[in-house]
């Protein structure tokens, strides 16, 4: 596919994404009245269609395996952050859980009202131990619903291939909260890159590895989560992009023989 088509094909998807946004954004205001279930399903709704337009003007979809690594029970869902590709899809992948979010989200018009009602969690960037203080609180609370909490453990997206520190956020909740930690890995950036215009087709892999039990001192803990986070991502990179080889390698091959 030449870049130009790829470059429409994403141009396409930019207008619909916003238009659909806008028009079932306002078409359910009066659902922000209503009880956080309701909000949930709304943004499902919304959810859905930005998905099923992606697979249509791009050509680009999902899995999502290693269900069977998560526990039953709250947990603390610590995923790789490559793509506002997750940031929409997470919502239905893990539907019960609660997003730990930059607080300046909450004030979107709409959508971030939205995030609020939905019950995540908004944490204030910068605000140090006062910030961990309600993050840890909100997080209980949320523990106590019986709902999970999914956080992003680098703090916001990273392009493939860059490294980035893993935020004290994910330690603190690990120690408080002495739930499971369940490590996820995907391969989205490769598809819809950070800061990227183009999207590309394929198959985004989310899988959800291993969990980590509570009780690891925090050294251990954060080398195991970043081990199997980092290893999970490298491997789903490296393995779409040897299918991307093989698919290029195919095409050679029939227009050589064409």
């Amino acid at each position: 596919m030449t870049g130009f088509l790829l470059w429409l094909r994403s141009l396409a998807f930019n207008v619909g994404w916003y238009a659909g946004t806008a028009i079932i954004a306002l078409a359910g205001m009066p659902i922000l009245l209503m009880p956080r279930r309701a909000v949930v399903a709304w943004a499902q709704l919304w959810i859905r269609f930005c998905l099923w337009w992606l697979r249509l003007t791009i050509g680009l979809d999902h899995r999502l395996c290693g269900l069977e690594n998560l526990p039953a029970g709250p947990v603390i869902i610590a995923s790789k952050h490559q793509s506002s590709w997750e940031t929409l899809a997470y919502t239905l992948l893990f539907p019960h859980a609660a997003t730990v979010m930059k607080r300046e989200l909450v004030y979107i018009p709409i959508v971030g009202w939205a995030m609020a009602r939905a019950g995540n969690i908004a944490v204030e960037r910068g605000d140090g131990a006062k910030a961990l203080r309600g993050l840890v609180r909100d997080a209980k609370a949320t523990i106590a619903e019986g709902r999970s909490i999914l956080i992003f453990p680098e703090g916001t997206r990273v392009a493939v291939g860059a490294e980035r520190p893993y935020q004290v956020g994910t330690a603190a909740l690990y120690r408080q909260l002495g739930v499971p930690v369940v490590p996820v890995a995907l391969n989205s950036g490769l598809f819809w890159g950070r800061r990227r215009f183009v999207k590309r087709p394929g198959q985004i892999v989310v899988e959800v590895l291993p969990a980590i039990p509570p009780g690891l001192d925090r050294e251990t803990f954060m080398t195991t989560l970043r081990a199997r986070i980092e290893g999970g991502t490298e491997r789903l990179i490296a393995d779409a992009n040897d299918r991307e080889r093989t698919r290029n390698n195919a095409v050679d091959i029939d227009l050589a023989d064409a």
